[in-house]
């Protein structure tokens, strides 16, 4: 039976308005409610799903941040993961973590604790990378099948249906692999009360990327973030005839 690890990043909710800082250096972070990226909502699910199938024998969290990302983990713990590490980021370097370092620590955390499958959200929904998965499958030379909208295990590996823009595309992969979530790979259950008082029992090890030998060293530079343009307002138009002579003049209706 395969060994599964599972990412999940704490994000602002998604339900919550974003705003931009003063002097444009980020987004406003303090007294915002954080909650678990959705789409790695989906991997945990599928995740445990698979230990629930007996096709996985163990399930790992893991979660690169602050001290708050245990709470992350122990949402994560409270679905149903069996146990879970937090690779401590603070301050500074947390503010600059780039795809690229998680990818590095999944990697690493992928080889120490000797699983077979690798399964992230396809994308955060702060950022929008999505490039954690793909990233992670380049460093350990894995197989990988981003977008899985459905993952069957079969005998020789996996057999992943992914979304992409022209409708599906089936892949067959042996294991070890990497596979990111795609929106309609499921609907991920709620933790109830009795699993999230289970959870604060379960296994939660701390660690740091400089353990793991990863260099948090950032590659990119963020000159500024941004507000989007305000929308100009449209105007009715009394018949097709004038549409289509506003449309021809170039002017927005």
């Amino acid at each position: 039976m395969a060994r599964v690890l599972v990412g999940v990043k704490r994000v602002i909710d998604y339900a919550v308005k974003i705003r931009v800082k003063p002097d444009k250096s980020g987004v406003v972070t303090d007294g915002v409610k954080h909650s678990m990226n959705p789409f790695d909502e989906i991997a945990v699910e599928e995740a445990v799903r698979l230990k629930e199938k007996k096709l996985a024998s163990e399930v790992i969290a893991v979660s690169c941040g602050p001290t708050q990302s245990q709470e992350t983990l122990r949402t994560a713990l409270a679905m149903g993961v069996d146990r879970a590490i937090h690779v401590e980021v603070a301050g500074a370097e947390y503010e600059s973590l780039q795809p690229i370092h998680v990818a590095k620590i999944l990697a690493k955390l992928s080889q120490d604790e000797k699983v077979d499958l690798v399964i992230v959200g396809k994308q955060a929904i702060d950022d929008d990378s999505n490039q954690t998965a793909q990233m992670t499958a380049a460093f350990l030379d894995w197989p990988q099948g981003a977008f899985a909208s459905k993952l069957e295990k079969t005998d020789s590996g996996l057999t992943v249906t992914r979304e992409i823009d022209g409708g599906l595309e089936v892949v067959k992969t042996k294991l070890p692999a990497v596979v990111s979530a795609d929106l309609r790979l499921n609907e991920p259950r709620y933790a109830t009360l009795p699993n999230i008082m289970k959870a604060k029992k379960k296994p939660l090890k701390k660690v740091t990327a400089k353990d793991l030998g990863v260099d948090l060293t950032p590659r990119i530079k963020v000159v500024s973030v941004e507000d989007p343009p305000v929308r100009q307002a449209g105007s009715i138009v009394p018949d097709v005839d004038t549409l289509i002579a506003k449309l021809k003049e170039g002017g927005h209706i």
